[in-house]
């Protein structure tokens, strides 16, 4: 019976093993992926790479079968060890320079000193100095001996360990809120398991565990149940450091993370496991089993995990704030896109031409701005979309009054209100080819008024719709703010002061940018632009008599001229960029009229608008930093 309790335990200690080396890679991965621009996340990603050595190579060491295999293995496992202590000390510096405690130059130099002793470790390694020769025939499993220098390396190993906990106390002691303290406190606990879990315990104890076999090995065994648990708690309180996302989004991100990872392969790894060592027992070494199994757990594992994720993550994560936010997700699958709208705008006029047999249709809508959306039926129309004669729209009523079916030299025209609006604006029309002399029955007129109003319907959704968005759209930079405050002030409270009011951040500067540029000459998009904040705008409305529309727009215009070739303007490919940008904005042409003078595609331009726009994004974070630059020594001279 203590036999096949310590096979068993033996088993599920393999597995253990091998699912910890799965969950630090995965760790190491999430670390790599989402926020690997802080301090705090990199040195984690440092540790959980030390991890993946120690655990990789102990799970080779299982399933070796030969001495040589396995002593290399065991010597392998020894290069995530030495590191640790130094990854550590990383670690801890980073979370407690996140509390508002930066070095001061003792600290990081402390740290840099530990991984240049780690690599004095690394060099002593291929030798027997660090650690001695295998012992393949110890009980209860095979290790490396000790030498003198392990007894140093365990010393240097346990006092930095300590010092790095140390670090963390520290900063414990100096977070500010009962949410930063809560994951402080689960950073602590779950920094022991690498630490503790780790560093091979049979170069001291070899001798009672011989003795007492059954004992390490459940020792053993709950020591990596420990470790599963801990780094799992030590990522989750990593994942809140360095990014502003609620922390409802993190905790679903890690969470499915995991699920999908550790969680899947694990199970699978467990599932083959058992399968092949119960094959092995009644002879049969080779399984097809094995492969049918695995490729069953994941896909049914994966299956579950999309299932029961919106499940989980409404029960777990969402708390008082469920019913707002299945509301914002169910607006993606209700969502009527552009593309949507075009589809039922076709089925319309499809449907329009049949029932009033005619052979050319179109249907157009507009917006504030003029003609959005312009679809035909049957053929090219002798109609320019861009310009639909001024005698249409001075013939149709734009009250709602009159809402039925008119001729217009060749077409019959059904004019499309908004009949939720209280002065029913005008949305749209449908237009229609007429033959001559044709003349449209009651059933034809009526199905007619039957299509209109589902066509004037989508509109005005579509119209809606597009208001929301804007409203969206026009606080997203103040919501993100908050984000980034709330975030920034998780350890240290005096981010909320210091955190910079306009984000740097490429790709949402580079749309502020194009908002700009498009209401260069007015429009909300500049009046209330985002770029409003930036220092250079707020010096340049010293010269423009505190105006910042006009400071602004002196901004973009110097930028615009910072990316414009040397010499005399040119209508060739090295100005392609200034040209496209001085045309379409400042000079406010067509597009149509732009592509012809540039001797380009329509689709060529939008691309190549698309780079020019970046170019000036860029101009201007570099006029931002260099106005940074210029600032920061009459700050220093100001506060001497």
């Amino acid at each position: 019976m203590t036999d096949f309790i310590q096979i068993s335990l033996e088993t599920l200690n393999d597995l253990l093993t091998a699912g910890i080396a799965i969950t630090a890679f995965s760790l190491l991965l999430y670390a790599l992926s989402f926020n690997l621009r802080d301090r705090v996340s990199r040195s984690f990603a440092i540790i959980m790479g030390c991890v993946v050595i120690v655990y990789v190579a102990e799970s080779l060491a299982n399933i070796s079968n030969s001495n040589g295999m396995l002593g290399t293995s065991l010597r392998l496992q020894w290069i995530g060890i030495i590191f640790l202590p130094a990854a550590y000390l990383h670690l801890s510096d980073a979370v407690l320079a996140t509390t508002g405690r930066p070095s001061r130059g003792r600290r990081s130099l402390a740290v840099r000193l530990n991984y240049l002793l780690a690599f004095g470790f690394l060099l002593l390694l291929p030798t027997n100095l660090l650690v001695g020769a295998l012992n393949a025939d110890a009980e209860p499993a095979p290790h490396l001996q000790r030498t003198a220098l392990t007894w140093v390396f365990t010393l240097y190993y346990l006092v930095v360990t300590i010092w790095a906990l140390a670090n963390f106390f520290r900063a414990y002691r100096r977070t500010v809120t009962s949410a930063s303290r809560r994951r402080m406190t689960y950073l602590i606990t779950g920094s022991l398991a690498p630490a503790l879990g780790s560093y091979p315990y049979l170069l001291y104890g070899s001798g009672f565990a011989s003795q007492h076999t059954l004992i390490f090995w459940i020792a053993l065994t709950l020591s990596n149940l420990l470790v599963s648990v801990l780094l799992v708690l030590m990522a989750y309180a990593v994942a809140f450091f360095g990014v502003s996302w609620p922390d409802r989004v993190v905790k679903r991100r890690l969470f499915k993370w995991l699920m999908r990872g550790p969680v899947t392969a694990s199970t699978a790894l467990a599932v083959v496991t058992v399968i092949r060592r119960v094959s092995r027992s009644f002879g049969m070494p080779d399984n097809p089993l094995e492969l049918v199994a695995m490729v069953f757990v994941v896909l049914s594992l994966e299956h579950l995990v999309t299932l029961l994720a919106p499940v989980w993550e409404r029960w777990l994560f969402y708390g008082k704030d469920r019913r707002d936010i299945e509301m914002v997700q169910t607006l993606e699958e209700r969502l009527l896109t552009r593309s949507d709208l075009h589809q039922l705008l076709e089925a319309i006029l499809a449907a329009v031409t049949d029932r009033l047999q005619v052979q050319k249709a179109f249907l157009a809508g507009f917006d504030p701005n003029g003609l959005d959306i312009f679809i035909t039926s049957g053929g090219e129309l002798n109609l320019d979309p861009e310009q639909l004669p001024e005698q249409i729209l001075s013939e149709l009523p734009q009250d709602g009054v009159k809402e039925e079916l008119f001729t217009w030299g060749d077409y019959w025209l059904w004019p499309l209100y908004d009949k939720t609006q209280f002065n029913n604006e005008l949305v749209g029309l449908i237009g229609a080819l007429r033959r001559p002399d044709q003349i449209l029955d009651s059933e034809q007129t009526e199905a007619l008024g039957i299509l209109a109003q589902r066509a004037g319907l989508a509109l005005s959704d579509r119209k809606r719709q597009q208001q929301v968005f804007s409203t969206l759209e026009e606080m997203s930079p103040q919501i993100e703010l908050i984000q980034r405050l709330r975030a920034a002030s998780r350890y240290d409270g005096s981010e909320v002061l210091t955190i910079d009011a306009v984000d740097m951040d490429r790709p949402t500067l580079t749309q502020w940018v194009k908002d700009a540029l498009t209401h260069y000459w007015g429009g909300p998009k500049l009046t209330e632009n985002p770029l409003m904040d930036l220092n250079i705008v707020q010096k340049a409305m010293l010269e423009h008599r505190d105006s910042p529309t006009n400071a602004l727009r002196a901004i973009l215009r110097q930028a615009i001229e910072k990316i414009r070739p040397e010499g005399e303007r040119r209508f060739n490919g090295e100005w392609i960029l200034y040209n496209i940008l001085d045309l379409k904005f400042l000079e406010g042409r067509k597009v149509r009229e732009i592509a012809l003078r540039l001797a380009m595609s329509e689709a060529d331009l939008y691309r190549k608008q698309r780079i020019a726009v970046e170019a000036v994004a860029s101009a201007i974070v570099e006029m931002e930093q260099e106005a940074s630059k210029q600032a920061l020594p009459v700050e220093e001279a100001a506060t001497k």
